[in-house]
């Protein structure tokens, strides 16, 4: 299982880039306008140059709306080893951009494992986060993952603290250490209840191979909003990068910003 998100295209400009205090830098883009603002999350060895991000940046200069992308330590252009990266830096890394890099209220858009980080914002930071839009979320992913892993490659991860996988979206091998699924059992949020009141909208592939659909049934009973609209595509994959999926995710984000502007 692999939660990885969609392809890649080159920068126009080069990104800024956000000191961090053990010296790494994230590497972002920020576009001022109105508010509330959008910021993007993405997924797993995904980085901010994929098309869901690009899409929505170019949504969001035509109404003028602020809109904010980035990559996580050991992702894309930031500084640091993607070894070294869990759950816990990588949502520091995001609330660190929303403190930092944004003003004002913000709509989290979370793509896969982005989708665990924007809840765990959401959840440190309930004054900022407006709203979230989920595009397959996979939260508590390393749990089923893990779960998912031949007794080898458990094994494996725990003799050697790290396993290499081929990816079928990537060259490069995908590496899990046994520090990311530690850390990912610190980080649960299905095992309670969500603090999240806000609305929140999800869209998920119902032919997704890597992040069942049901999942996001899962998150919505731990969601204490009550205004949570989930939208199934039944022939969409996980990475929902088609012309139709990225005209549905613009819309989505963008009626969910003018209605919270109102």
């Amino acid at each position: 299982m692999m939660i990885v998100m969609a392809g890649q295209m080159n920068d126009a400009t080069a990104p800024d880039y956000l000191p961090r205090p053990d010296g790494q830098a994230i590497a972002y883009h920020h576009l001022p306008g109105l508010s509330p603002g959008v910021i993007f999350l993405g997924g797993f060895r995904s980085d901010m140059t994929g098309t869901k991000a690009t899409a929505l940046e170019e949504c969001c200069r035509r109404f003028g709306r602020a809109f904010t992308r980035f990559d996580y330590l050991g992702h894309g252009q930031s500084t640091g080893d993607f070894a070294d990266g869990t759950i816990s830096r990588w949502t520091d890394d995001a609330i660190s951009i929303l403190d930092e890099a944004t003003s004002g209220p913000q709509i989290l858009v979370g793509s896969s494992m982005g989708g665990w980080i924007m809840l765990l914002a959401a959840m440190t930071r309930p004054e900022r986060v407006a709203g979230l839009v989920g595009i397959a979320p996979a939260p508590d992913f390393t749990d089923w993952m893990w779960e998912d892993l031949a007794p080898e490659e458990q094994a494996a991860i725990t003799r050697d603290g790290r396993l290499e996988q081929p990816s079928q979206y990537a060259d490069e091998p995908y590496v899990f250490t046994e520090k990311l699924f530690r850390d990912g059992r610190r980080n649960r949020v299905l095992d309670r209840a969500v603090p999240f009141g806000g609305p929140v909208r999800i869209l998920h592939g119902m032919a997704d191979p890597d992040v069942p659909w049901r999942r996001s049934l899962e998150l919505v009973d731990r969601l204490e909003s009550d205004d949570v609209v989930v939208t199934f595509i039944k022939d969409g994959d996980h990475r929902l990068s088609r012309d139709e999926d990225l005209s549905r995710l613009i819309s989505e984000v963008e009626s969910l910003a003018q209605g919270l502007a109102e």
